[in-house]
This record gives structure tokens, C-alpha cells and sequence, in this order.
């Protein structure tokens, strides 16, 4: 006779993956539950993509009011509110942990609030609860790291700087990722004095080198001090605010130091030791490309895993997940040609290969390279420029890699990464006509090939 469980998917965490699984799920006709211990959403609406881009337009409003004597406008007084800013990113993020409660309830998924943790590989306990499901899905997302220094306890991490009661005037980031680079700009363009601190020669790992290079120089001209080849040492008190003591001898007082040095899996106390799932050796799960454990009946998508953490691709492995549960066939993602962008200042986007990956897999290749002054500042006067790379295999003369840096750099990149999807050649960008005037259609107008 067969096993009856209590559901046929469980799902332990309702962020971005957990939430899509556990619709697709329940749309192919499964019974699916998902408990979540903090908030609907997860790390993407409460502490990451969306609020942190609600404080980055926050912080580009300090440029538009510069940039605008140049066109005839003349701005008075101004003043900026923190506390205004932060209530009413609030008010959205509260409005969105809503639409994702109706999103699953419409579905017909049941939600369960708290905290979800393995019994065996079929069980989960809520609290006193015991609850079996066929399929467990394990998408509980990545958690701040702090690293082992004397002080860290008084810093604070990327979740804590969502919810400051005051805006720094002076503030040390440490980390060279995407959340210390895109922070630096936010507190920096809403007038703080901003240190980033970083342990490698630039930023941005995995970023193409010219792209990672032309942003440094344009965030010092924004008066942000990058240290590159330093490391925190530790953190003491310092009157009204820490002092953070470098490797390089430098100490520097500052409101706060926030630690950006990087996220874990958040695996820990979860009971995966009790189901035999496989963990690599920084505490992610260990998945296949159909996004199962070791476990044959336990998934795990998501940052959890430690493979492409970006919400979309979250989603796509969540939708994966459950269609290989519940569909007529299992479904892989597609790690290939994953777009990205920075919402620095200004912000950088990618897809496809570097220039260094491209040239360890091809051998000979061609790139083409573009930097000017964008339109907009001929008038506004500011020094800022835009920057623009191609990296083309010259044998099939297929674009292996877009890269920009530059205003609205991820939403041209968006556009651009269809293309490169398709598999399009350089011959059928540079018969592509372009918009004019854009920045875009420098892309399909590059035709002199950069020095090798």
C-alpha cells in the first residue's frame, strides 16, 4: 500500500525560490505547505534587491539636482530625511510581504509561520508540530558572515543597514562585492564620507577586469576612498562612533563599520545531519543540475546551494524544481548567459563571458571597446563616462560577452542578453540600426577591434 503523507511538497523557506516552487507545485496539482520563520519574501524583498534599489534612487537624486543648473533649472534649498526614506520603504516592503501571502494563498498552498527543521528524510517539525510530505524542498537562502575579528560585534551587517535610525556621516564599508560596492554608492551619493575596504588588488571579482577598472575610477571621482589590498584588523570604540584598525597601519573613525565580507548558506540547525544531505565545505547543499540532494526526495534551490545566488535564478530553479516533481519530465536550468548588473554609482551590467574567461576557453578572440562622454553631460558638465566592452570569438563571430558601465546599464544589458541567448554574431549587431541619440547604439556601431 502506498505511503500517505500529510503533503505531497514541503517547502522550508518562502523566499524567491521557495515562494515560485511552491506555486508551480500546487498549479501541477500538488498539496504543498511552506513554512517560513521571518518573512515572506526572503532575503530579495525584505533585505536586498528591492529595498536596496528603493535607497539607490534615494541617493541618485543628489546628481539630478546637480546635473540640473545645466539645462536652465534652478533647484532650491534641499534637504534629505532618513527617517522618511526608510517609513516609506517600509510601507512597500510590507505591501509586498502582502502580495506574496496572496500569491500563495490564491494558489491554494498553505502557509505555516515558523520555523521549519528536518526529523528524517520525510518529516518536518514546526515547534511540537510533526508534518510528512513526499518531497521536501529546502530553499532557506544565505545569511550575512562576519569575519573573525576583535570587534566585529560592533559592527553592523547588510540587514542591519535597512533599518539605521540615522543616516552616517561617515561610514567604512568592508567587502568588494556586489552589497559593499552598491552600499558605498548609496551612503555616498546621500552625502556621507565613504571608505571601502577591500582585501584583493579591485573589486568585483568575476567582473570583467576593464569593467571592475573603470568603475573604481568613477567612484573616486565621487569621493568615495577605495583601499584595495587591505584588511580590517579590528574594531574598537571610538567616542561617538568605532574606529577601524587596517592592515596598512590607517585607523578610521566612522558612525559605523558595516561588514559586506560575503554570505553563507543558512544551513545550520536545520537538521540536514539527521536526512544524510550532502554539504560542501562552506555549508551549502550539494545538488545535482535538477536541483536534488543526495537525498532522492529533498531538493534545495536558491542561495542555499551556493551556485548563481541572484533572485531570478532562484526562481528559475524553483520552477525547475517543481516541475521535475510534479511535471511530466525533470527540467534543468540553464546556467549559461546569466545576466547581472551593479547598481553602483553609476551602475555596471554583464552577460556572457569576460574577456579572461573567453580567452581561456577560445584561445584567440576579439574584443571591442567603446568609452565617451554620455550626451547628458555635455550640458551637466559632470565627469563621468560610459563604457562599453564586446568579447567575440572570431571563428563563428559569435558575441561571447556584453559589458557596460554606465546610466541605465541593466536595463540596455536586459535587452542585449536576448541576443546573446540566440547565439548572434557581430555581423548581426552591425547590421542592427541603432536608436539615436542612446548610449545603446554604441553597441551595434562598434567597428575598430582593440589592441590585443
Amino acid at each position: 500500500m502506498a505511503q500517505k503523507y500529510d503533503y505531497d511538497l514541503f517547502v522550508i523557506g518562502a523566499g524567491s525560490g521557495g515562494v515560485r516552487a511552491s506555486r508551480v507545485a500546487a498549479q501541477l496539482g500538488a498539496r504543498v505547505a511552506v513554512a517560513e520563520e521571518r518573512y515572506l519574501g526572503g532575503t530579495c524583498v525584505n533585505v536586498g534587491c528591492i529595498p536596496k534599489k528603493l535607497l539607490v534612487y534615494a541617493s541618485e537624486f543628489g546628481d539630478a539636482f546637480a546635473d540640473a543648473a545645466g539645462f536652465g533649472w534652478t533647484v532650491g534649498p534641499r534637504r534629505f530625511d532618513w527617517a522618511t526614506l526608510i517609513a516609506n520603504k517600509d510601507a512597500e516592503i510590507a505591501r509586498l510581504n502582502g502580495v506574496y501571502e496572496r500569491l500563495l494563498t490564491n494558489a491554494g498552498v498553505t502557509i505555516v509561520n515558523g520555523r521549519a527543521t528536518l526529523i528524517d528524510a520525510h518529516t518536518v517539525a514546526i515547534g511540537a508540530e510533526r508534518v510528512t510530505a513526499k518531497y521536501i524542498l529546502i530553499a532557506v537562502g544565505g545569511w550575512p558572515a562576519a569575519p573573525r575579528i576583535p570587534g566585529a560585534e560592533l559592527a553592523i551587517d547588510s540587514n542591519d543597514a535597512f533599518h539605521l535610525h540615522a543616516l552616517p556621516s561617515r561610514a567604512v564599508i568592508v567587502g568588494g562585492g556586489y552589497i559593499g560596492v552598491e552600499f558605498a554608492g548609496v551612503f555616498a551619493g546621500l552625502g556621507a564620507r565613504v571608505t571601502l575596504v577591500h582585501r584583493g588588488p579591485l573589486f568585483l571579482r568575476g567582473f570583467d577586469d576593464d569593467l571592475r577598472a573603470a568603475l573604481a575610477e568613477e567612484m573616486r571621482k565621487r569621493g568615495v576612498e577605495l583601499r584595495f589590498a587591505t584588511q580590517l584588523e579590528r574594531i574598537e570604540k571610538h567616542r561617538d562612533g568605532v574606529r577601524a584598525a587596517l592592515s596598512d597601519g590607517a585607523a578610521i573613525d566612522a558612525d559605523f563599520v558595516m561588514l559586506a565580507t560575503g554570505r553563507i548558506a543558512n544551513t545550520r540547525g536545520l537538521g540536514l545531519e539527521t536526512t544524510g544531505v550532502t554539504l560542501d565545505g562552506a555549508g551549502a547543499i550539494v545538488v545535482d543540475r535538477y536541483s536534488r540532494t543526495s537525498v532522492e526526495n529533498i531538493f534545495a534551490v536558491g542561495d542555499v546551494t551556493n551556485r548563481r545566488n541572484l533572485t531570478p535564478v532562484a526562481i528559475a530553479e524553483g520552477r525547475a524544481a517543481a516541475e521535475t516533481m510534479f511535471g511530466r519530465r525533470a527540467l534543468a536550468v540553464d546556467y549559461d548567459n546569466v545576466p547581472s548588473a551593479v547598481f553602483s554609482h553609476p551602475p555596471l551590467a554583464t552577460v556572457g563571458l569576460t574577456e579572461a574567461e573567453a580567452r581561456a576557453r577560445f584561445g584567440a578572440i576579439d574584443i571591442y571597446k567603446s568609452s565617451f562622454r554620455p550626451l547628458k553631460h555635455t550640458l551637466s558638465g559632470r565627469d563621468e563616462r560610459t563604457f562599453m566592452k564586446l568579447v567575440v570569438e572570431p571563428k563563428s563571430d559569435r558575441v561571447l560577452g556584453c559589458h557596460m558601465i554606465g546610466a541605465d546599464a541593466g536595463e540596455i544589458i536586459q535587452g542585449l542578453a536576448v541576443a546573446i541567448q540566440c547565439g548572434a554574431t557581430k555581423e548581426r549587431f552591425d547590421a542592427t540600426i541603432g536608436i539615436h541619440p542612446t548610449a545603446a547604439e554604441e553597441f551595434v556601431t562598434m567597428r575598430e577591434k582593440a589592441a590585443s
